[in-house]
């Protein structure tokens, strides 16, 4: 018999099943061969192969939740839209399908995608690459949606409201974006994904889809459209998805009022093969392959890859077409000339002249992760030996019972374990996720000490 846990990582990491699709029941995507970064709630990342489709599959898209996926019905599920309007509306999924259906094809990349590779270490989902997928999303344009509710002179942004529920103490995941991007002719509410309807993981039966945008501004399950006068106010705008919008010295802190909300994407590569670390043959033709994407700036029109740790660069060939928010293959022909360890970089740049930086600036969040790709390959003999695997680290020791009754009650320890945060790190982590918990369960000091012993000792920061 397996436990509850084993259960849970089977399924959100092997093939979730396919619930049949009827008229009124959310539709699952199959999961298929994704690294678990969450079981509960599910934070799933798609695998660096992954990166060798030009349009990823849904059962390869990532997954990202702050809180459980809601089991929407379409029979009971209406869009209302509010605020400074003058025709306030509730549609139905009916009345979305008769307006225009548009299809647009875009990357959706999570704004802390590669977060993991972040030194210092900041806290958060330790993604790698694979929190990014290209899809072909069709809905009807958000735009067409304000102009039938008649959207007043004054309205300057549009908050999204889901239908999923916050946890515990949290608040309601509620995000806005400006009337500019609202009304461009890419900004969709969708309802479809390549062609089928939107799985649950991924906003059935409604998201927006906000081209060359992070993810966050991607709400999923959408079920309220508000007409503001202003930004937003609410807890996920002023203390969440905040970025310096400068460089900022690698581990300091900074007040949320002095950032600003997550906005563009910033032009971006990545190797999809040879993968880091692996073998090739010496003096055999090898393909460096790739895709590569930007936010505003317009698509990639340019590729440059290195085989010498970045002193020469040699143009790649784009092998897929330009469009303004979809990502881009290329190919690099390579001969490795001799044995031995060769640093492959891919640096791309896009329409507005925009190119991938060498360093990366750090932030206090991991946000927007874009230095140049990197894969360290080693050239070998014919005949050389595969390398072997290395092993693991040393096991954390048990958790504490406060750990388990207070932080368990909202997602499992794989969140915490990922962590690699120093000590003050982890006390400010304590703070914003005991500001969450109910009301009736709050923690005690004595709790608390021994909570931050624990992470401190035993998940601090990488060597």
């Amino acid at each position: 018999m397996t436990n509850r846990r084993s259960f849970l990582a089977a399924a959100a990491g092997g093939a979730f099943w396919l619930q049949a699709r009827g008229q009124d029941g959310p539709p699952r995507a199959a999961k298929r061969d994704m690294i678990v970064r969450s079981v509960r709630p599910q934070d799933l990342e798609m695998p660096i192969s992954g990166f060798s489709d030009y349009i990823t599959p849904a059962e390869h898209f990532f997954v990202r939740t702050h809180v459980y996926a809601p089991e929407v019905r379409l029979s009971q599920w209406r869009l209302k839209v509010e605020g400074e309007v003058s025709s306030p509306l509730t549609l139905t999924m009916e009345d979305l399908r008769a307006l225009p259906a548009v299809e647009v094809t875009s990357v959706l990349e999570c704004a802390g995608n590669g977060r993991s590779f972040y030194n210092p270490t900041v806290a958060g989902i330790q993604w790698t690459n694979g929190a990014a997928g290209n899809g072909r999303w069709r809905g009807a344009r958000l735009a067409d949606v304000l102009r039938k509710a008649g959207v007043k002179a004054n309205a300057a942004h549009i908050l999204f409201d889901g239908a999923d529920a916050p946890l515990g103490e949290m608040a309601d995941f509620r995000r806005t974006i400006p009337i500019r991007k609202a009304l461009d002719a890419n900004t969709l509410l969708a309802y479809e994904l390549n062609g089928e309807a939107l799985p649950v993981q991924h906003g059935y039966p409604l998201r927006a889809v906000a081209p060359g945008w992070a993810g966050d501004s991607w709400v999923k399950w959408v079920v309220g459209i508000g007409v503001l006068d202003k930004e937003s106010d609410g807890w996920w705008m002023k203390n969440a998805y905040r970025h310096p919008g400068k460089p900022v010295a690698p581990g300091s802190a900074m007040a949320q009022e002095a950032m600003r909300p997550l906005e563009s994407l910033r032009v971006k590569s990545v190797i999809a093969t040879p993968a880091d670390g692996s073998q090739i043959e010496a003096g055999k033709p090898a393909a460096i392959r790739g895709v590569a994407w930007s936010g505003e700036g317009g698509p990639v029109v340019n590729v440059d890859v290195s085989v010498d740790g970045g002193r020469s660069w040699r143009a790649a060939r784009l092998i897929s077409p330009a469009t303004r928010y979809g990502w881009r293959q290329w190919e690099f022909g390579w001969t490795p000339p001799a044995e031995g360890y060769y640093t492959v970089l891919a640096r791309a740049r896009d329409l507005s002249g925009d190119s991938q930086p060498l360093v990366q600036e750090w932030n206090p969040s991991g946000y927007l992760w874009n230095v140049a790709a990197r894969a360290g390959v080693t050239a070998v003999g014919r005949n050389a030996p595969q390398p072997s695997q290395t092993a693991a680290g040393a096991s954390p020791s048990a958790a504490p019972e406060p750990l388990k009754a207070h932080c368990e009650v909202c997602h499992e320890l794989d969140v915490i374990q990922q962590q690699r945060l120093t000590r003050a790190q982890w006390d400010r982590e304590l703070n914003k996720m005991s500001g969450w918990m109910p009301a009736n369960r709050p923690l005690s000091q004595a709790e608390r000490q021994t909570i931050l012993d624990y992470l401190s000792s035993n998940f601090g920061p990488r060597p």
